[in-house]
Order: C-alpha cells, then sequence, then structure tokens
C-alpha cells in the first residue's frame, strides 16, 4: 500500500489527459498530487481532485512574470494547492547576484498575494543544464534565495545529492522546506535525464529521507521520475515500484528499524 505522504509528480505522465492521470493516480494508491500548472487550465482537474479526494501538495511554475505568477497563485487555491514552487528565469549575461536581486524584486509583489490566498511560494534546485530557465543549481545557492526572496524551498534530492554538507544544508533549509522530491542514480548514467526508481542507484534516499524527518520535516515526499531508465521500464510500472520502495522507507523511518 503506498504510504499516504507518497506523490508522483504529474511530469513522470507529461502529455497524458486529466482521465488517464486519474487511471494512473488510482492504480498508484496515491491521495497526494503534485502538478504542473499547465493542468490547471483543465476544466475537469477540480472535478477528478474534488470526486477522488485528493490533495493537492505542489503545482509547478516558471516564473516568467508577476502579472502570470499571480494568476497561478489563484489558481493553485483554486484546486487547494498548498505550494507552488517555481523556476527562477534564467539569468542570461547578468551575474548571479545581479540575477538573484532581479528574481527577488520580481516576486515580491507576490508574496503578500499568495499569503492571503493560503498559497506558500518556494522555489526548487535544479540542475545547470537549465540556466536558461533558472538560476539556482545548487541547494546551497537555493537556500540563499530563498532566504534573500522570503521564499519556501523544494529540495530536490536527485540535483544536490552529492553536495558537501547536505545534512547541514538541509538543516538550514527547514525552517522554509516545502517538499522533498525523490529519484535515484545509477553510476555512469548518461543518458539524460538519467533519473532511476529510488533504490536502483547510489543516491542515499532514506538515509536523507530519515535525516530531514529527524530535523522536523513533516511534509510529503513526491517521486519525480523521467528519463530513458523510466521510459525503458514503463512510466506507471516505473512509478508503483517507486511507490512500494519509498513507503517501505518511510515505514522503516517510522518504527526506527
Amino acid at each position: 500500500m503506498t504510504d499516504p505522504r507518497v506523490s508522483v509528480h504529474s511530469v513522470t505522465f507529461l502529455g497524458a489527459s486529466v482521465d488517464e492521470m486519474r487511471d494512473h493516480w488510482r492504480d498508484l494508491g496515491v491521495s497526494r498530487l503534485s502538478l504542473i500548472d499547465a493542468q490547471l487550465d483543465d476544466p475537469e482537474l477540480a472535478d477528478v481532485i474534488t470526486a477522488e479526494g485528493y490533495s493537492v501538495e505542489t503545482v509547478f511554475h516558471r516564473f516568467t512574470t508577476t502579472d502570470e505568477l499571480r494568476r497561478r497563485i489563484d489558481d493553485a487555491a483554486r484546486i487547494g494547492a498548498r505550494v507552488v514552487y517555481m523556476l527562477t528565469g534564467g539569468r542570461g549575461e547578468a551575474s548571479w547576484d545581479e540575477a538573484a536581486e532581479r528574481f527577488c524584486s520580481a516576486v515580491a509583489p507576490c508574496l503578500e498575494h499568495a499569503d492571503r490566498a493560503g498559497v506558500a511560494l518556494a522555489i526548487e534546485n535544479a540542475s545547470g543544464l537549465y540556466a536558461d530557465l533558472h538560476i539556482a543549481h545548487t541547494l546551497a545557492n537555493t537556500v540563499e534565495l530563498a532566504e534573500m526572496a522570503g521564499l519556501g524551498v523544494c529540495v530536490d534530492l536527485f540535483h544536490c545529492w552529492a553536495e558537501a554538507h547536505l545534512d547541514e544544508l538541509v538543516e538550514r533549509a527547514m525552517p522554509r522546506l516545502e517538499m522533498v522530491q525523490l529519484s535515484d542514480y545509477v553510476l555512469g548514467d548518461r543518458a539524460l535525464p538519467a533519473r532511476a526508481v529510488p533504490g536502483d542507484g547510489v543516491v542515499p534516499v532514506e538515509a536523507f529521507l530519515a535525516h530531514a524527518i529527524a530535523a522536523g520535516y513533516r511534509h510529503g515526499v513526491d517521486l519525480e521520475l523521467i528519463g530513458p531508465r523510466i521510459e525503458q521500464e514503463g512510466r506507471l510500472a516505473a512509478a508503483r515500484r517507486g511507490c512500494v520502495v519509498v513507503s517501505e522507507m518511510l515505514s522503516r523511518i517510522d518504527t526506527g528499524r
């Protein structure tokens, strides 16, 4: 049985219709959802969420303008989403400090709007391969930017598991930690985006979760499974196996085994 804290990010099934997504969610036995903002434009989504009794943990948004973020905050609030988390937009020829200040200024008008709507705002760490879309490519930089902007943090473990002092970074992020995203990495895999089902590679997923929970993390865990390994196994099959593996990890952590 899937642990009620586990969700499977909709990017895993990118391109699926709402009806297809509902079938996947039922098959996986999840009760929490992590969505992409474009899905919120589908008028059937809210009905599915209500009918199935889902809660929405996160909505992903690629920040472009203040007005667009405000709109997505409102969309997220209508379906009861807890968090909108973002990529920041690229830096162009600006230095990191200049780009960070520019992002903070652009997002600042949305903070009060989000607070009134009851939606938290966060940023995630993402690979430097996405520098055209984002400026926070290490967890250390992500936490620093979140502190500057007054935002929460979404930790994508795939992109930070090898960073130095990871436990300390997680503890620093804890007061603003809104989501943890999980996948694995098999050493030597160069077939981008090279993600694997938790337990198949070298990422210390269970140890990371145990430390985060012991440090006070109380939200859900989201599986983000994309790439050639996932396609080869089959998206639903990989997600199903990931739900089982992570649920077993959480059970061991809960019981101290």
